[in-house]
């Protein structure tokens, strides 16, 4: 128990990771249930819980944080985004959800209900649109990119409607949420992409991908 829980009664890192993989499981179970996906396979699970649980352990590994939330890490979203690149939009998005609801046990920031909604379902859940990409050439690149996009989308959006008065006399709501949002998803962005463009890196994470889909 040690392993996962510290001497405060909270979870360690190992429990947070721990608790990714049951969140996702959770979340394959109630789609299972609902009848409406294809058949998830246990190398999807296992693949798809290991790239969150690295995601969680990589968004410890953070740069700076946001006083109101974010922060910009090495590399956490990416691998949410490589669930969508392996197995496609629908168990990508279900990944980012996992990831979100992690997030909002480990480091919650919640002023209202619709808020907690957007800014840790819907905002996560987007970094799953990478999947809409997986068969298509430069897939990572380009899934990527819409799925950071699609966060700072629904950043932007939760900014404006539930943050509002944080914004500086004078300034746009608007303009300021485009501000605190971009800053921190754009330096995370241009890490990621800096390192994506490396040869070495592409090649290893499509053989990954031939591996992790080995059996789809």
């Amino acid at each position: 128990m040690k392993l996962f829980v510290n001497g405060d009664g909270g979870l360690t890192t190992a429990g947070y990771a721990g608790a990714a993989v049951l969140i996702f499981l959770i979340l394959i179970v109630i789609s299972a249930i609902g009848g409406r996906g294809k058949k998830i396979s246990a190398r999807i699970l296992a693949c798809s819980a290991a790239a969150i649980a690295l995601a969680f352990v990589c968004s410890f590994i953070a740069i700076f944080h946001m006083p109101m939330g974010g922060s910009v890490t090495l590399f956490s979203m990416l691998f949410i985004t490589l669930i969508g690149y392996w197995y496609g939009p629908a168990i990508g998005i279900m990944g980012g959800v996992a990831y979100g609801l992690l997030q909002l046990i480990q480091d919650p920031y919640i002023v209202s209900l619709p808020q907690m909604v957007v800014d840790y379902l819907f905002a996560f859940g987007a970094l799953g649109l990478s999947g809409f990409f997986s068969g298509s050439r430069h897939g990572l690149m380009k899934g990527y990119l819409a799925g950071v996009i699609g966060r700072f989308v629904f950043s932007v959006l939760s900014g404006v409607i539930f943050f509002a008065d944080y914004a500086p006399k004078g300034m746009n709501p608007f303009v300021y949420s485009v501000s605190y949002n971009g800053a921190y998803l754009a330096a995370e962005a241009a890490i990621t992409i800096i390192v994506l463009l490396v040869p070495a890196v592409s090649r290893a994470l499509a053989n990954v991908k031939n591996l992790a889909a080995a059996d789809r």
